[in-house]
């Protein structure tokens, strides 16, 4: 993403899991925030332009942004394991970052995800909410139509982003509302995007 961007190491469940860390302005550092990238088996990495995105927009406000790759994807051991491997990927992530940060008993704790990547988040702060501080929960191109999306606990709404494509041709918007609806959870449209959210990228940024 940037000359600051760092490789970094994680032993996950099922071997090492390669990373990039992005560190925020000096003197401005809020917490960790963790990033999860689409679905492993279509393409999906640390790398994806998205997951980029929301690593950027986190560095602006101060957080330092973690990207990964789950278990079988670029240098990450292991192989694809319908989310459930990838949810204890990302949970171990979590926890050595925050054991490798100073003073991370007093920082917030931010979780995003792209696709695959927002419903592993979803899971990931269903566990982590009633133990964690959770600052901030951003959940785009969330993959309601093709994964059981874990609620968001009502103490999270006011905390939660949920952005998503008006004519998203992967995940059917209808499907993200049918998520958030029995949970009064606000989503956010952009009009006229797909799921890759082409040509609106700033514009997913600065949300």
């Amino acid at each position: 993403m940037n000359t600051a961007t760092q490789s970094v190491q994680f032993q996950g469940p099922a071997g090492v899991l390669e990373g990039l860390q992005d560190e925020p302005v000096a003197g401005a550092f809020k917490g960790i925030a963790v990033i999860a990238h689409p679905h492993p088996l279509f393409g999906g990495t640390m790398q994806n332009k998205v997951v980029q995105t929301l690593a950027k927009a986190f560095v602006q406000n101060g957080w330092r942004a973690i990207r990964f790759n789950f278990r079988g994807v670029g240098a990450s051991a292991g192989v694809y394991d319908e989310g459930r491997g990838e949810l204890d990927d990302m949970l171990s992530v979590i926890a050595q970052s925050q054991a490798q940060a100073p003073g991370s008993e007093s920082m917030g704790l931010a979780l995003a995800g792209f696709s695959f990547g927002a419903y592993v988040t979803s899971h990931a702060a269903a566990q982590l909410a009633t133990t964690e501080r959770l600052e901030k929960l951003v959940l785009v191109g969330t993959a309601a139509s093709r994964f059981q999306v874990a609620p968001v606990q009502a103490a999270l709404h006011d905390k939660t982003l949920v952005v998503h494509g008006e004519v998203d041709d992967t995940v059917p918007l209808a499907s993200v509302m049918d998520w958030a609806r029995p949970q009064s959870l606000p989503v956010t449209v952009i009009p006229g995007v797909e799921h890759f959210f082409h040509g609106q990228l700033p514009l997913l940024r600065s949300l």
